[in-house]
């Protein structure tokens, strides 16, 4: 970027939260056009700094009017949904575009909901609302996935099972997480409490992710089959069992494509490898695979298990992983930041 483009003030609403957190690290990382960064969060953080750039930065309190009064330009959300709605909207009158982490505007049919590598062309429609939106963690680096298979093989449906680690249920999850392997180790597991859980996490697996709703599937479950939907702009049919492991960073999935013409497992995987932000690990003979501890802190998405289906020539098994905090939520918040002001720029 030359000298003489815009630098941006940029707000990060729940700023010492575990997405906030990655949000800086990012925007270090990239070299992000900043002129000022607004570090914003609840009253009960007052007091507290953030650290940017070597610097610190004293956390300033979100309040109705402070986006006005620091003019900001790009508002990234990542506090909570309660919070989003009623202070994004604050953000917009100011005159800021706001990128949302939550769920509260995923669904909403005016708000683009944007993964960059999948549909950047709906970033376009930001206007209607001010806002857009980021979607699941589990449904981005899927769509990642599935994007250029459907170019080139037509997509009809996806049967998913995630391995989802505690750090997407917050920073109380993964504490929890260590504070039952203490318990473990110290033989007081049985009297260990749980929290972020409605059962033991440690040494156990959860096939529970949010609530259930009547259709026998839970929130975060339907959360992937809609937001599919609304990003891939096609209806494709999907299950998912959504599953929380004791791990703290890093989601894992487990994928069978069903599609409507044959398909060749090498190359389904020399297309995965031309697509952006994919990474292909896949050599069985060697051990080289995808798993939560080689993608921590890794912008990129892992792909590995290649292999069609035994029994059916249109069929195709693969193994997805991603840090859930960076390309889950806030990796793909500043790429659509990158990508709003590109089209900005460009008008």
């Amino acid at each position: 970027m030359s000298e003489n483009s815009k630098k941006y003030n940029v707000a990060v609403v729940g700023a010492n939260g575990a997405v906030g957190e990655e949000i800086l690290t990012i925007l270090e990382e990239i070299d992000f056009p900043l002129n000022k960064l607004v570090p914003l969060a609840s009253a009960r953080s007052i007091g507290k700094q953030v650290n940017f750039n070597g610097a610190d930065i004293n956390i300033i309190e979100l309040t109705e009017d402070v986006f006005k009064d620091e003019e900001i330009d790009i508002a990234l959300f990542s506090a909570g949904g309660s919070v989003s709605a009623k202070f994004a909207p604050y953000a917009v009158q100011a005159g800021a575009v706001v990128i949302d982490n939550t769920s509260h505007f995923r669904m909403d049919e005016n708000t683009p909901l944007v993964v960059p590598e999948v549909n950047p062309e709906d970033i376009a429609k930001w206007r209607q609302t001010g806002i857009i939106a980021n979607p699941n963690c589990s449904t981005i680096q899927m769509v990642q996935a599935l994007k250029p298979l459907d170019d080139a093989y037509d997509l009809l449906r996806v049967d998913v099972s995630t391995y989802q680690a505690t750090s997407g249920a917050g920073k109380t999850a993964m504490e929890e997480l260590v504070n039952q392997m203490q318990a473990f180790f110290a033989f007081t597991l049985d009297e260990a409490e749980h929290k972020a859980f409605n059962q033991q996490i440690a040494l156990n697996v959860i096939p529970q992710i949010d609530s259930f709703t009547e259709n026998g599937y839970t929130k975060e479950e339907m959360k992937m089959v809609n937001e599919t939907t609304k990003i891939m702009h096609k209806d494709i049919a999907l299950s998912a069992t959504c599953v929380r492991v004791p791990t703290l960073r890093g989601h894992a999935e487990a994928l069978t494509l069903t599609f409507d013409s044959e398909v060749n497992a090498d190359e389904a995987r020399e297309i995965l490898s031309r697509a952006p932000n994919l990474v292909i690990l896949d050599k069985p003979d060697e051990a080289l695979y995808p798993m939560p501890a080689t993608c921590i802190d890794k912008n990129e998405t892992f792909v590995g298990r290649i292999r069609r289906d035994v029994y059916s020539k249109n069929m195709l098994h693969l193994f997805v992983v991603a840090d859930n905090l960076r390309v889950g939520a806030a990796t793909n918040a500043v790429r659509i930041a990158q990508k709003w002001i590109e089209l900005e720029e460009n008008n």
